[in-house]
């Protein structure tokens, strides 16, 4: 494996696979299986996934909901996923810990950096439940913040699309895929590869990205091993 230790940033929308809502067991269960087969291979993975399958915080504040409480709401939505993800990375027989960025003891245990390295450094898989624990900031934010924490020799962004594109490839037919692209790049261009905050974060901390389809069945090892064909890397 190219990459040994890394930062898996997973979308809640795709957990709903089909349904349009809550957590598809079979999109859930191929994607406990890809990560599990990589944790036996000996890499490190910290987990960061979104509630937007259930809950998200700015959709909340646009429906009357104040921003503080319904960013509350999605931690919790992220937690939900976390656990259900932990037990199904469990049952194909990898341990899994959750630590959550908020005190909720004993679904999950508090996180701390210490903690997260020592769980990984045990071959444990280390999902990191609520953003940054904090209003205001999405789980973009929260991912690159734990990439940097334990130290990732890159973000993986699991997405719906297979890389970066010119412009949305759902919305517009002729948008072509970006091999590489650097972080300026994607700031001029306005592309929506990750919020600002969290785009900042990994420029400033040089933390490379690679935005890739995780609903392909396959595309983790591959982008593990360094397949340039899967994905888009962003860069300095």
């Amino acid at each position: 494996m190219k990459y040994k230790r890394v930062l898996l940033k997973l979308s809640g929308e795709s957990l709903m696979g089909t349904q349009g809502y809550g957590i598809d067991v079979t999109r859930l269960s191929e994607y406990a299986t890809q990560i599990a087969s990589a944790a036996r291979e000996g890499v490190a993975i910290g987990i960061v996934i979104g509630g937007g399958n259930i809950f998200r915080g700015l959709q909340g504040a646009s429906k009357g909901f104040d921003r503080y409480k319904g960013d509350q709401m999605g931690m919790l939505a992220t937690t939900i996923n976390s656990l259900a993800l932990q037990q199904a990375i469990e049952a194909q027989g990898v341990k899994a810990r959750v630590l959550t960025a908020i005190r909720m003891e004993p679904i999950g245990e508090l996180y701390s950096k210490p903690r997260a390295m020592e769980l990984l450094a045990e071959g444990t898989v280390v999902i990191m439940a609520c953003g940054t624990g904090n209003p205001y900031f999405t789980t973009d934010t929260g991912s690159s913040l734990r990439a940097i924490e334990i130290e990732a020799d890159v973000m993986l962004k699991g997405t719906r699309v297979d890389g970066v594109y010119t412009a949305d490839p759902e919305k517009d037919k002729t948008a072509t895929r970006f091999a590489e692209i650097s972080y300026d790049e994607v700031y001029n261009r306005g592309l929506k590869v990750m919020d600002l905050t969290a785009t900042a974060m990994c420029k400033e901390n040089k933390m490379p990205i690679i935005v890739f389809n995780m609903d392909i069945v396959g595309n983790l090892a591959k982008v593990l091993d360094g397949d340039t064909q899967v994905g888009t890397l962003v860069h300095i």
